[in-house]
């Protein structure tokens, strides 16, 4: 009797032990955990323009997200200038928030980077200083550059000019290079249905009539990315709001708006005017096979703005 009593004990307390210990599970192992069971996850954030404090708001948040993110993406316009001391600060947030961060990095070039406010027209050799210094930064050999990541291709495209004598200060310039490079990119190790994540902080030219003009190659590149509706192509560069609207199928690759850091420029409805707002938003990007579910997120408030599932055949 004493033995069936004592084999009882044991037993109550070993279920005890288990059902405390699942109790208290911390809540970050919890997400951890959920987070792993996708492919692949990564965050696309653009336009920070030296606002280091919203950058680390916007950290802390993707963190609280997913602390096993896979990829962060700073699409472009990660400074205001490229300059030094820009570069600096921006190396100072990445440090302190390094705990946060995931181990890949994607630090791709913007229009920004060209700037310096106190010269009016790059000379050449001021574009080719602009660009050593994106270099330097991104770890990168080329202003164009790719990665795998999980089995997945990400490629990122990149002007090689600006704020020049041959070239103004929004626009992208893509040498015939770089559109070969793209094209073997995208034929590099392809598997139908498998999505590609392309980024280039201009949007290509949309309506013609618009007067919106991203890059003069925009016509060769739609060509060239156009041989795979798997591309998903990731802009910023216009600080347009953040909305579903953004996201543009079947062209029939998709078009995606990354929203921006350092501010959102808002249309007032009733009298058309527009005004910079302190709005800090970016995508966060969930992929299972070939299925990629893209989510808008106000980093500030800590809210999502919408859902989109992506099938990619």
């Amino acid at each position: 009797m004493k033995k069936i009593l004592l084999i009882l004990c044991v037993v109550i307390i070993s279920g005890l032990t288990l059902f405390n210990n699942k109790q208290f599970i911390p809540p970050d192992k919890v997400a951890n955990s959920q987070q792993n069971e996708d492919d692949l996850t990564f965050a696309v954030l653009g336009d920070v323009h030296g606002n280091n404090d919203s950058l680390h708001r916007a950290i802390r948040d993707l963190y609280s997200i997913n602390p096993a993110l896979d990829v962060l993406i700073l699409n472009g316009d990660t400074v205001d200038q490229g300059i030094k001391k820009q570069y600096d600060g921006i190396k100072r947030t990445l440090f302190k928030t390094n705990s946060m961060l995931p181990k890949t990095i994607i630090k791709n070039i913007g229009n920004h980077e060209f700037f310096n406010y106190d010269i009016e027209v790059n000379s050449p050799q001021d574009v080719k200083t602009f660009i050593n210094r994106y270099l330097e930064f991104s770890g990168e050999e080329k202003v164009y550059h790719d990665t795998w990541v999980e089995g997945y291709h990400f490629i990122s495209l990149g002007s090689e000019d600006g704020n020049s004598e041959t070239l103004d200060s929004i626009r992208a310039y893509i040498s015939n290079e770089q559109r070969k490079w793209l094209t073997d990119k995208l034929a590099e190790n392809y598997e139908k249905g498998r999505p590609m994540f392309v980024f280039l902080h201009q949007p290509l030219n949309s309506n013609p009539n618009s007067g919106w003009v991203g890059s003069d190659q925009s016509d060769e590149l739609k060509i060239i990315l156009s041989q795979y509706p798997e591309v998903i192509l990731f802009s910023s560069h216009t600080h347009a709001d953040l909305t579903e609207k953004g996201i543009v199928l079947n062209q029939p690759f998709t078009k995606v708006h990354t929203g921006a850091v350092h501010y959102t420029i808002v249309r007032n409805v009733q009298d058309q005017t527009r005004t910079r707002e302190p709005f800090i938003k970016g995508l966060y990007v969930v992929v299972n096979g070939d299925r990629v579910v893209i989510k808008g997120r106000d980093l500030k408030e800590g809210s999502w703005i919408f859902t989109q599932e992506l099938n990619s055949h």
